[in-house]
């Protein structure tokens, strides 16, 4: 009886080990995307990574470019809008969807310390909307400042959430009532009900567009 001729293993590639790292850290939180746990999940020792992915800091650069074609393709299944206000709106908030499917990913951004080509172009399109919309270029540019992290879907915590920001109990509102009074009066008043759309400690959804959409409103009054 002839034997089975073996089933051919997929080589190696970035694409590969970016997506493993994408798994690991959707499930478990980016700092589990170790090469080592990366060449776990694809049968591979990790030594061979780094023929595909130089270093830590490399890895961490394709896991942004990996981001952003997530955004680009959730942006150009979007239907564009009628006018840049919208389309702005639109492409902001199918950027969050990103951000929401990878609760690691604005983490990641933050802490790059230089801005990936993709990202270079994800804002040029930005500023193109707007430009389209009859803004001058000072006012698009005062525009990306506004918008900040906004502009890629997420808010940036202006608290630290690993400092512990889980349910604040009665007696704990009792005690802080004391010294702070009005941030106790709004924490007893003020809960997220959906985890779903929350990234980090306090970026809910409702919130996020709250802001977003002021931020819109106020530069489409500029620009009249």
């Amino acid at each position: 009886m002839a034997s089975q001729a073996p089933v051919p293993r997929t080589p190696l590639s970035r694409d590969r080990v970016l997506r493993a790292a994408v798994e690991i850290a959707d499930a478990d939180g980016l700092q589990a995307a170790t090469m080592r746990r990366i060449g776990e999940s694809l049968g591979a020792e990790a030594m061979s990574l780094y023929y595909h992915v130089a270093n830590k800091n490399d890895l961490l650069d394709g896991l942004v470019d990996v981001l952003m074609d997530e955004i680009t393709e959730a942006v150009d299944g979007d239907r564009p809008a009628d006018d840049w206000k919208q389309a702005l709106r639109q492409r902001i908030l199918s950027a969050r969807q990103v951000m929401l499917r990878h609760r690691w990913a604005p983490g990641l951004l933050e802490g790059r310390t230089s801005m990936r080509p993709a990202v270079v172009l994800y804002h040029d399109q930005l500023v193109g909307l707007m430009r389209s919309g009859g803004f001058s270029y000072d006012l698009a540019h005062h525009a990306l400042h506004a918008l900040g992290s906004r502009a890629l879907g997420f808010s940036q915590e202006l608290f630290d959430p690993s400092a512990g920001a889980g349910e604040v109990s009665d007696r704990m509102l009792a005690e802080l009532a004391s010294q702070v009074p009005n941030l106790a009066g709004m924490l007893a008043e003020i809960a997220h009900d959906d985890p779903e759309s929350t990234i980090g400690w306090c970026d809910d959804q409702a919130e996020f567009e709250f802001a977003l959409d002021l931020i819109l409103d106020g530069l489409e009054r500029l620009n009249s």
